[in-house]
């Protein structure tokens, strides 16, 4: 080949350079943007340390995050020991913004307004009429609409789903969820064409594994178990920062895992499934039966313990025993770091968190926790699956990427 022809030649560019930089970014900027959150206001300086990155680096994405709205300087310049040149401080702008969250449950949808610390700055609990899908997804809609209208001052970033049963992360659909009787439903496709803005969809259990990990007690541990205990039993497990979903997020579904001595029958066919033995329809059927109440809302039988009621009582430290000898064998399983209950029961009673760690058995060296958001915990699970979004990739979920 001539000289003059070799040199006019021009190989592509290969993308994945370019694509490993993005990731690179992308990571760098979540680890500044966590770093703010956990120990804000912070300097700079401090926020290179905690993450390893250059101070160049951190100065450069720190500006980025600014200039999105994510962050601000601290009003109060800080100098180091007394002397030399004052630092400014950098700390989570949590004035500007809010997320919505949904929480589909069975008997109800919770829809919520969250800063981004994960606070709760308002919500509304939308009692179904009818569960299909449609109607389910239209009301939420109407509840955030009417919420963002109240946050004067403030610009919705996108809204977060999260819901019981089989939820596949990346296309936002419900696969299944048995209680509601839904199947395949494109949550996030409806739901973005009612609200206008982005939508992302995940299970309840990871969802406030997120929520733990970014604003709860389970915050820097290296790996945490959350089982959540409601009308839907299910479980989410994360380590080193990553919820293990699995192929079409089919992790965490224990509903039918079988409970030993279990009398209930259950659906499926079988007797003394995890869901039906530990589910809120047969506590308050439980309830009900003993005469501790008419209700089928398990709150009623948390007021009668309160209340005094042994039997209310006693219904459910046997509930909360139950759900420790679950725990116990996925503690066996999974040997998680921390452990994360939500069940009403353990949120009220200190004598229901002591049968469950009982149950669960003392001698692993697990920490077993009740949840972070006792008075808030449906309005933080749909919250947190955006704010899971934002904060892993704040770049691409931020403000500019809207």
């Amino acid at each position: 080949m001539p000289r003059s022809a070799a040199s006019t030649l021009v190989f592509p560019v290969s993308p994945v350079p370019r694509a490993a930089e993005r990731d690179r970014r992308r990571t760098s900027a979540s680890s500044v943007l966590r770093s703010v959150l956990e120990h804000g206001p912070v300097a700079r300086s401090t926020v290179a340390r905690l993450t390893g990155l250059s101070p160049a680096s951190v100065t450069e994405h720190c500006a980025r995050l600014a200039g999105l709205g994510l962050i601000r300087e601290s009003p109060a310049p800080r100098r180091s020991r007394g002397v030399g040149r004052p630092h400014v401080p950098v700390e989570l702008d949590d004035a500007r913004f809010v997320v919505g969250g949904v929480h589909v449950a069975v008997p109800y949808t919770t829809v919520a307004l969250l800063d981004l610390r994960g606070r709760v700055l308002a919500r509304r609990e939308l009692k179904h009429e009818r569960t299909d899908p449609g109607r389910v997804l239209a009301r939420a809609a109407e509840g955030l609409a009417a919420l963002f209208a109240e946050a004067s001052g403030r610009r919705p970033l996108g809204v977060g789903v999260a819901v019981g049963g089989w939820v596949d992360r990346e296309t936002g659909t419900v696969v299944e969820h048995e209680l509601l009787g839904w199947r395949e439903v494109p949550v996030r496709e409806l739901l973005a064409a009612r609200t206008g803005l982005p939508v992302q969809v995940d299970g309840h259990a990871r969802a406030l594994v997120n929520g733990e990990r970014l604003f709860g007690r389970a915050r820097g541990s290296r790996s945490v178990l959350h089982l959540f205990v409601g009308n839907v039993v299910d479980a989410a497990f994360a380590t080193h920062d990553e919820v293990h979903h699995g192929p079409r997020s089919a992790a965490g579904a224990i509903a039918h895992l079988p409970v030993p001595g279990g009398t209930e029958p259950c659906p499926c066919g079988r007797t003394g499934c995890l869901q039906v033995e530990l589910g809120e329809r047969t506590l308050c059927r439980r309830a009900r039966a003993a005469g501790v109440t008419d209700s089928a809302n398990p709150m009623h039988v948390v007021a009668a313990a309160a209340a005094g009621d042994a039997v209310a009582r006693r219904l459910l430290v046997e509930r909360a025993r139950a759900t420790g000898r679950a725990a116990a064998l996925l503690l066996d399983v999974l040997n998680p770091e921390t452990v994360v209950v939500t069940e009403v029961g353990v949120i009220h009673f200190e004598e229901c968190l002591d049968a469950l760690r009982e149950a669960a058995g003392n001698s692993r060296s697990a920490a077993v926790l009740p949840t972070s958001f006792p008075d808030s915990v449906l309005a933080v699970a749909g919250g947190s699956v955006l704010l899971d979004a934002l904060f892993r990739d704040p770049l691409g979920a931020s403000p500019e990427g809207i």
